[in-house]
């Protein structure tokens, strides 16, 4: 799963609004982008929190200070600073949804500072709510899709493992006990994450993130399939999502090249 970033705006913010606090908090503000697009982000910090001590009311200082802590959280790795930072981030992103409960930007930050910490069901309700306050937001199906194939892919390679089968042996699970228990388990969540990748193709029909995802969970699905011949079929469907993924990145490639090109044929002008 790729890190999810925030950028901030690349236009500072004009110096309006009334009265001299406002304009010396605005004045912050355009500094401490200013640091941020230079990667100095503890600069940036500095510049946000002086525009939201200046005016506490304005979200979006707020809201650059968090992405600004935001930026400087390293996924995975493992200390009281790192820890502290996503913290810091989270209680900012916080407190502009006390002001403004559906700022979606807001909503997705937290909800991808929770995904990076692997704290999946947290994540999930995050997206679920950044999906409920932003219909067509593709990035929210995408990301429930994929926490449910990183909370089923992992049972599914552990019951596989104590059944000595290896990553390359097909399915389906023979022993009937685990099939019926991974079924019981995990058959909705993987249900629910197909149907929330169908969304965001929906959305976004040259989502290729999200056709490799549905390739993922459908070959997995077939792992607990009735009959060789049902498995054989899903890990059928399965190929044909690796084609379109495929196919589609060839296409945005071609789209990338014509636009470098300038767009093709053009008409002389006549001297």
């Amino acid at each position: 799963m790729r890190k999810l970033t925030l950028f901030l705006a690349v236009g500072s913010l004009a110096l309006v609004g009334s009265g001299c606090k406002q304009l010396k908090s605005r004045d912050q503000i355009n500094q401490g982008v200013t640091a941020f697009k230079g990667a100095q982000y503890p600069e940036a910090v500095e510049h946000f929190k002086q525009a939201v001590e200046l005016d506490p009311g304005f979200v979006t200082a707020r809201l650059y200070l968090a992405t600004a802590y935001m930026q400087q959280y390293i996924p995975g790795a493992d200390s009281p600073e790192n820890t502290q930072m996503a913290k810091a981030a989270m209680d900012q992103f916080n407190t502009v949804l006390q002001t403004d409960p559906k700022n979606s930007v807001a909503i997705a930050s937290i909800a991808s500072l929770y995904l990076n910490e692997k704290k999946l069901d947290d994540s999930q309700q995050w997206y679920e709510k950044l999906a409920s306050v932003d219909p067509n937001n593709k990035d929210a199906y995408y990301s429930l899709g994929f926490i449910a194939w990183s909370k089923w892919y992992p049972a599914l390679g552990t019951e596989r493992a104590k059944l000595h089968m290896k990553p390359e042996d097909p399915g389906p699970i023979k022993d009937k006990k685990v099939k019926a228990a991974l079924k019981e388990q995990y058959g909705a969540i993987v249900d629910a994450g197909l149907k929330n990748l169908d969304k965001a193709l929906e959305i976004d029909p040259e989502y290729d993130d999200a056709m490799a995802y549905e390739n993922l969970l459908i070959r997995e699905r077939a792992d607990l399939a009735d009959s060789k011949e049902q498995y054989e079929q899903e890990t059928k469907v399965a190929d044909g999502w690796v084609q379109k993924v495929l196919a589609t990145k060839k296409l945005k490639e071609e789209k990338k090249a014509a636009k470098a090109q300038g767009g093709g044929i053009t008409t002389e002008t006549p001297k």
